[in-house]
């Protein structure tokens, strides 16, 4: 019985750092696919603007730093990067970055949208409906 719980625990944990490691590829992503230097260039920001966004993009080099904070909110990154760069840029200069590197979408919802399209989970839609609709009486 301990090797059946142990080899769970072990699948469980491993499922789940993979599951995190996603998460944090899309933090990583986040930063990476955009040139900072021309964001700054383009947006005219000022040196402690681009210092902040430097910081910002610094923030967690690796994946156990990232991890320490959102351990249990692997979605947390997305809301709190993107309010922290507008607090950075300004509401106007925030939207022309939205404009630009996400075609005026929400950075929070396009990779919401990409994690909600991820084809491993898709099955799962028809049995959270089933799920949902159970109990609910039907009038006719």
């Amino acid at each position: 019985m301990k090797k059946i719980f142990t080899t769970i625990m072990l699948v469980g944990s491993f499922s789940l750092s993979f599951a995190q490691s996603d998460y944090y590829n899309d933090y990583r992503k986040s930063i990476n696919d955009v040139n900072w230097q021309t964001v700054i260039t383009d947006l005219v920001l000022s040196n402690t603007q681009a210092n902040e966004i430097n910081t910002l993009n610094n923030r967690y080099t690796d994946y156990n730093s990232w991890n320490r904070v959102y351990a249990n909110n692997p979605d947390g990154w997305r809301t709190e990067r993107y309010a922290e760069m507008e607090r950075i840029l300004g509401r106007d200069k925030y939207t022309k970055f939205k404009n630009k590197y996400y075609k005026g979408q929400n950075p929070v919802a396009v990779y919401n949208r990409n994690k909600n399209n991820d084809k491993r989970y898709k099955h799962m839609e028809k049995k959270a409906k089933m799920h949902s609709n159970k109990g609910k009486s039907h009038k006719h």
